[in-house]
């Protein structure tokens, strides 16, 4: 057998594999003579047909089940054996193969299309400079997130008319079309030069206005229409809003009976407790989100920082064949870039990975498993009550799903590690800021 790498490009080449007669017919002989002891053919007894009939009946499908395992295997091992850093997965060269006489031919010739990354280096030191974000709660934030508390749980009622923050159920319909659907409508989703048609409004009313001067966030329209956004934005003109119902929410009372729904029973038992858990609870949420950013933005300057050819003709070709149709290539022209970021940070991950040898141990990944459970039984008020269990809904998870629950978890606790070590490595500068500057900065 004689199998080479052939270089187009630093990032491109083929793999070339030839087949002589000596290294697949004494395999095809092999199985051939298998077939005969296990065959049950008319006209032999079991274990007695002749190796010559096999061969006539099945000789071309064994010869070519044997050739493509070999070519497998040894494509396999000579990516391995060779540290060829490929990318995706090699494609054959089909045309190649069509013309393959299986009846008279001894010698084979295969090639493979390769798409590889050549070794890159990466800036880990404290040259890399990033700033972390602490976010500061302010009492407008705190407000608004105990006002929304208290609407969320509160009572809904059914007023004789609407008020600014109501909601009207009803049917939209457009007359001169047929046009009808029943929805919920927001009145603070309506344009503001546009709600004084709907405040007041009482059962039975029927309010005509313009849809597109009335509703023009595209999520709403769809939400209220009932249509695709491409629908939703073809329908024009004057509709009607025949009101069948006024809902509004009264405010929850900040008393025992709210605090358990929101944080489960007697886990705070004053107004006092209620609001520093609150404040626990949001600074919590936006440390995640800081958190979060604060990984994102490693992970942006990582990647514009390193120098690394990416085999982009291969990997479109690769993305096309691999999907098997479920994707076109206008598909992949309008995701490319967003799988080539993916792609680049995975190799540089893995690479840092690898440079430090990092480990992921059992123990880390079930622990890691019972922080998550924790967490999800945090929220709906019931960790402490089933602590005593967590070993236990750790083993059933990481069972589950055939074994991926296990690779997942393990998967985000390597993740993990690795961007402690890059954190460790890099300089990164904290700044105090409050929730309206941290969401512009998101934004930005």
């Amino acid at each position: 057998m004689d199998i080479t790498l052939e270089k187009k490009t630093s990032t491109e080449g083929s793999i070339k594999i030839t087949l002589k007669e000596d290294d697949y017919q004494p395999k095809v002989e092999e199985k051939i003579k298998e077939y005969s002891k296990k065959a049950n053919v008319k006209g032999f007894r079991p274990g007695k047909v002749p190796t010559s009939y096999i061969k006539k009946l099945y000789g071309k499908s064994i010869l070519v089940e044997e050739i493509n395992q070999i070519l497998s295997h040894s494509l396999t091992n000579y990516i391995r054996e060779n540290k060829i850093n490929i990318l995706g997965e090699p494609l054959p060269n089909t045309d190649e193969q069509s013309s393959i006489d299986w009846d008279h031919q001894k010698e084979f010739d295969f090639e493979y299309s390769v798409g590889m990354v050549d070794d890159f280096k990466y800036d880990l030191s404290k040259k890399v400079k990033i700033t972390a974000y602490d976010i500061e709660l302010d009492d407008k934030t705190l407000n608004k997130t105990l006002e929304d508390l208290k609407v969320q749980y509160g009572e809904m009622t059914n007023p004789e008319s609407s008020e600014e923050g109501d909601s009207l159920y009803g049917t939209l319909q457009q007359p001169e079309s047929e046009f009808s659907n029943d929805t919920l409508l927001n009145i603070d989703d309506i344009e503001k030069k546009e709600r004084k048609k709907f405040i007041g409004a009482k059962k039975d009313d029927s309010i005509k206005f313009d849809l597109g001067k009335t509703i023009k966030d595209e999520l709403v329209l769809q939400q209220i229409t009932g249509k695709s956004k491409e629908e939703a934005a073809d329908l024009k003109g004057d509709f009607e809003f025949i009101v069948k119902n006024v809902n509004r929410k009264v405010p929850a009372e900040l008393n025992q009976e709210f605090f358990d729904k929101i944080f489960g029973k007697d886990i705070v038992k004053s107004e006092e407790e209620f609001i520093e858990k609150v404040k626990s609870t949001i600074g919590e949420n936006y440390q995640r989100e800081s958190n979060m950013f604060l990984d994102t933005s490693i992970q942006k300057e990582l990647i514009k920082a390193t120098k690394m050819e990416i085999p982009d003709e291969f990997l479109k070709r690769w993305l096309l064949t691999s999907n098997q149709g479920k994707v076109t290539e206008e598909d992949i022209e309008r995701e490319y870039d967003i799988y080539v970021e993916d792609l680049k940070w995975n190799l540089i991950k893995n690479k840092i990975g690898e440079d430090n040898e990092i480990k992921v141990e059992h123990e880390d990944v079930n622990e890691k498993a019972k922080n998550l459970i924790r967490e999800q039984l945090g929220q709906s008020g019931l960790s402490e009550q089933l602590e005593a269990n967590i070993d236990s809904f750790a083993d059933n998870y990481l069972k589950g799903e055939n074994g991926n629950n296990y690779m997942k978890v393990y998967n985000q606790v390597q993740a993990e590690k690795i961007m402690d070590t890059i954190k460790g490595s890099i300089t990164i500068t904290r700044k105090k800021v409050d929730v309206e500057k941290f969401k512009k900065i998101v934004q930005n």
